[in-house]
């Protein structure tokens, strides 16, 4: 019954999509609900660690704040970074706080934080810096999306802010599966990946991902889906996590 007053309500919203005003109420709509299944009010007070290329990451959000760690360990050192809302950026080696330069520890902070990022999406998508387009429906290997575009505003979108991203939200379970971004970093690019491994760890959904990018450099953003289709897109590598636990902080 639910699920049909959802489909019911999607139907009568894109019907009345005539301007710009239905199209960004839609796309909230369905980022909403995509940040409801995928771990909703949790993502509001939690602890996550896990394990991503041969480093440890302790994240902590609650009500707004934050606070990441991210454990570097070899057999001579142990290298700490805590990236942190309320405080500046410190590392510690072997438990000793060092001064690094501020262009290093600004670096690191954009590492750390893209990371998270991509662990905790769809949450995120709501935050006040964020700009959500609705660009339409879309069929990628026989199912049904939500198309949304995300930019972001200067002012608290960080040092990315020119980003540009698109998000494949199914239209029936709610759930991201596909997202594609370009960047300007190291000569710029684009990469789309596709969700796998879903997994859900107390209440929190989980994925991996393949990670591809486009064999030709005429093409666009918005129609990397239509390359995936086409299967001439470029897996580059895998975006996995390991050893993942969660835990509310309600």
């Amino acid at each position: 019954m639910r699920n049909n007053l959802y489909f019911l309500f999607l139907v009568l919203l894109i019907f009345s999509c005539n301007n710009k005003e239905d199209h960004n109420r839609l796309a909230k709509y369905a980022i909403d609900e995509a940040i409801k299944v995928s771990g909703g009010e949790l993502y509001n007070a939690v602890q996550i660690e896990f394990d991503f290329r041969d480093k440890h990451y302790s994240s902590q959000r609650r009500d707004g704040a934050f606070k990441y760690i991210r454990i570097t360990t070899d057999s001579l050192q142990e290298i700490k970074d805590i990236y942190s809302s309320h405080s500046e950026f410190i590392r510690q080696v072997n438990g000793e706080q060092v001064i690094i330069p501020d262009s290093l520890a600004q670096r690191i902070e954009n590492s750390i934080n893209s990371v998270n990022y991509f662990v905790l999406l769809p949450y995120g998508l709501n935050d006040s810096a964020v700009r959500k387009t609705y660009i339409g429906k879309a069929t990628v290997k026989g199912n049904d999306y939500h198309k949304i575009q995300v930019n972001f505003s200067e002012e608290g979108g960080g040092d990315d802010f020119e980003d540009v991203y698109m998000h494949w939200i199914h239209t029936e379970t709610f759930k991201l599966e596909y997202l594609a971004y370009s960047f300007h970093v190291n000569g710029g690019g684009m990469r789309f990946r596709e969700a796998y491994n879903e997994r859900y760890i107390n209440g929190l959904r989980i994925v991996d991902y393949n990670n591809f990018k486009p064999k030709v450099a005429t093409a666009k953003l918005e129609e990397l889906d239509s390359y995936f289709e086409q299967g001439t897109l470029e897996l580059l590598s895998k975006i996995e996590t390991e050893n993942v636990s969660v835990n509310s902080l309600q």
